[in-house]
């Protein structure tokens, strides 16, 4: 075959995973499946990251170092939200995933609603949290007063507007188990085009819009996010999904809600472990003062966004796994996830190179503030260190989780950030003296050990035998 040839017929499996034609993975080529399930799950969390480097982007024109940090602060508080949507998005991909694999699309269509119904129970409780207590949960991440007042608006509508937040991770899940990530991938599209049009334009004012500041970037991005919920609905009512929902499916079925809760349980502890280390990294970077706290946000952002991109592929061997194991293929199951881990780490591998050589430039990108751009660029070659075993950890664990065993990768979690890497984190930071370095080194140290030791309990293959 020619090169030309080679390059059409790369354009053309590139167009077909973009318009998401097929949706059973259980045959043919793996890594024609890995590329179709891939490619619009790359590109739907490159969207997710978008957010938030848009609004750190125009928040960082303020020239205020207060309004980073305390964005900084709120992704450390959003990221138990960020922890339950993602649990319960995890429970959706694996008994959807499951249901399909067996060729059962009703039972897909109740597994996604009964979950839906899950998300908005949640969400609810964390509403309330936010319009009572907003600037509370600011003081006690060691936000200044100084910074609550610059910032605290942003805060109370990020955690009060957490059902978009919800909904769109939740429903986004029903789409990848239903293996049709290019409508999960075209409503983030759609939503960011909004988030960033109306950024700008609610953090500075435009007209007879007044500047809203810091907290016009939380308005901006939970309209964004609304509206990508609608359109999903819309896909999810209409004929457009393999996983089509009705009025009668939202009876409430408590069987399946038990089984979502049970499935999502352990996803949802996975992240809850892991945002509640990053909560306590941020409370051990605060005590360095704003600057230090403001390079670890963007720095932060920065690394989300080629993160995101990884977990793509990461989502797509949990699909793939799900699927696999619905119709009694473990074996294809288990290649899926080795080939996927391969390239994904290659993929973070180049990353980490980046980021070694060219933090700087980066960060430059979004801030002038010299001392913002050290503790930023610090913060990105030690954290890249890490880059080659997480790329491979990071698979392996949506691989257990889409296989419904969300037990083992909670235990890695658990053991591996609150015994290992926080206090790792102080013990550098504080004792050491090594100040935020110590604990960007606890961060690369401890995701390095976790992703080998998920590697070496995948090989046991404990998993294949789950039954959800």
């Amino acid at each position: 075959m020619s090169i030309f040839s080679r390059i059409k017929s790369f354009i053309q499996l590139f167009v077909k995973a973009v318009k998401g034609e097929e949706q059973n993975f259980t045959e043919g080529s793996i890594n024609r499946a890995i590329f179709l399930l891939s490619v619009p799950m790359i590109l739907e969390m490159a969207m997710e990251s978008v957010f938030a480097v848009v609004d750190i982007f125009f928040v960082s024109r303020l020239n205020n170092s207060d309004a980073v940090a305390v964005i900084g602060l709120t992704e450390s508080l959003l990221a138990i939200v960020y922890s339950i949507a993602w649990g319960i998005s995890m429970g959706a991909t694996a008994l959807v995933a499951r249901r399909v694999g067996e060729k059962d699309h009703a039972a897909a269509a109740v597994a996604g609603v009964q979950a839906i119904l899950v998300g908005v129970v949640f969400s609810f409780l964390i509403s309330l949290t936010g319009i009572f207590f907003h600037d509370t949960l600011l003081r006690l991440m060691g936000a200044s007063e100084q910074v609550v007042a610059a910032g605290s608006g942003f805060t109370f509508w990020m955690l009060t507007g957490n059902i978009t937040i919800m909904m769109l991770f939740l429903i986004n899940g029903i789409f990848r188990g239903a293996g049709n990530a290019a409508i999960a991938m075209r409503v983030l599209w759609i939503a960011n085009l909004f988030n960033m049009v109306l950024d700008p334009i609610l953090i500075f004012g435009l007209g007879p819009i007044p500047a809203f500041g810091v907290e016009g970037a939380a308005i901006s991005t939970n309209i964004g996010r609304g509206i990508g919920v609608l359109i999903q609905l819309y896909y999810l009512f209409s004929d457009k999904s393999i996983v089509k929902m009705s009025a009668q499916n939202f009876k409430i079925d408590w069987k399946i809600i038990k089984q979502v809760i049970e499935v999502s349980a352990g996803g949802t502890g996975q992240f809850l472990i892991s945002s509640a280390s990053w909560v306590f990294l941020a409370r051990i970077i605060a005590y360095f003062g704003s600057a230090a706290i403001a390079g670890y946000t963007i720095a932060l952002r920065v690394i989300v966004f080629t993160i995101l991109p990884s977990w793509g592929m990461a989502n797509a061997a949990a699909t793939l796994v799900g699927q696999n194991l619905g119709a009694n293929q473990p074996d294809r199951a288990e290649k899926s996830v080795w080939k996927t881990g391969l390239y994904n780490m290659v993929f973070l591998g180049l990353v980490m190179i980046v980021f070694l050589f060219f933090s700087s430039p980066i960060l430059r990108f979004f801030t002038s503030d010299e001392s913002v751009i050290e503790y930023g660029t610090q913060c990105l070659q030690i954290v890249a260190f890490g880059y080659l075993f997480y790329g491979y950890g990071m698979v392996i664990t949506q691989s257990f989780n889409g296989a419904g065993d969300t037990k083992t990768p909670t235990l890695l979690n658990l053991f591996g950030f609150w015994c290992f890497q926080i206090p790792l984190a102080y013990w550098l930071a504080i004792v050491l003296k090594l100040g935020p370095s110590g604990v960007y080194a606890a961060i690369a140290i401890a995701e390095s050990a976790i992703a080998v030791a998920g590697i070496l309990l995948f090989r046991g293959g404990k998993w294949k035998t789950v039954k959800v």
